[in-house]
């Protein structure tokens, strides 16, 4: 139930950091700062099954990501400024616009609506769509949140273990350790309890600057719901199926499964228009940090072991 808590906490996080850093960012920091924190742990929890001369190199190129990541977005939030100070607006030293360039996002006005990826417009559009504001907003709020959905992220795949594997040895001797199905019932039951309790509150007290809202405005409201149906379901399969290879194979190599950023980051820059028009130096440190993730990945995958 820990363990629901902190992926409920984590998964909130993300929306938050995903409207500040980008998608592909976002997921590969906080899946790298998963695997250094969640897979040390598992490690040491699984009784070293895996190959530590392997598993530990991997997790030093995971750290590596991480630092890139952080450099990607600062750079990417430069080339920003740069394309929105060339299109005649006036972005202070933070990226901010003024009030009056502001005033004229909120009602539309001098944004082409089938704007480029990439350009300005396209940039000035997206703002104006955004639920979260963030021109003006500093870097270090988005990878702050990043960080967060990170260590809470971390933290899930090990209270997992402990529930299924019971290395603190609380249980009385003699009574059978949770199976893995047992656990994930009542790890998403506090999933969802968590989850259910932290957005309501910030349906009536929202932060960021957010519109006020209500649970009734939000039941009423199936724009998009189809999708976070969806995203919900996905979620629930990826993490059973974890915890079944965590099982059987040990906790830290079955954290591989974080190469999801790799589908993100295709995700983010075919779809959602991310990186395009960037500078050399934004395409070469996203092509490393994506090099760094892919080699952390397979390091990790053969460091697994089989439990006895």
């Amino acid at each position: 139930m820990a363990g629901g808590v902190v992926l409920s906490l984590g998964n909130l996080s993300t929306q938050y950091a995903w409207a500040f850093v980008g998608l592909s960012v976002t997921e590969v920091i906080t899946a790298s700062i998963t695997v250094v924190i969640g897979t040390t742990l598992n490690y040491f929890l699984d009784d070293k099954i895996n190959r530590a001369q392997i598993l530990f190199p991997g997790v030093g190129c995971f750290l590596i990501a991480v630092c890139l990541g952080s450099a990607v977005h600062s750079s990417n939030a430069a080339d920003n400024k740069a394309k929105l100070k060339g299109a005649g607006y006036s972005p202070t030293s933070n990226g901010a616009l003024t009030n009056e360039e502001l005033r004229n996002l909120e009602k539309g006005t001098g944004i082409i609506e089938e704007a480029k990826a990439g350009t300005a417009e396209f940039l000035l559009e997206l703002e104006k769509r955004r639920a979260i504001k963030v021109f003006g907003k500093s870097t270090i709020v988005g990878l702050s949140i990043t960080f967060f959905a990170g260590v809470c992220f971390s933290l899930f795949s090990p209270a997992f273990n402990l529930a299924t594997n019971d290395q603190w040895h609380t249980l009385k001797e003699g009574v059978p350790h949770l199976v893995v199905y047992t656990a994930f019932f009542y790890f998403s039951v506090s999933c969802f309890v968590i989850a259910l309790i932290l957005n309501i509150t910030f349906l009536y007290l929202p932060v960021l600057d957010l519109p006020r809202s209500s649970f009734k405005a939000y039941i009423n409201d199936w724009n998009g719901r189809g999708w976070a149906l969806l995203a919900g379901l996905l979620c629930g399969f990826g993490n059973g199926l974890q915890f079944m290879g965590g099982q059987a194979a040990g906790y830290a190599a079955a954290d591989a499964v974080q190469a999801l950023p790799l589908v993100s980051t295709f995700w983010g820059i075919l779809l959602f228009g991310e990186y395009q028009k960037s500078s050399r130096r934004t395409y070469v440190l996203l092509f490393g940090m994506l090099f760094m993730f892919i080699v952390a990945v397979g390091v990790l995958m053969a460091s697994s072991g089989h439990r006895k």
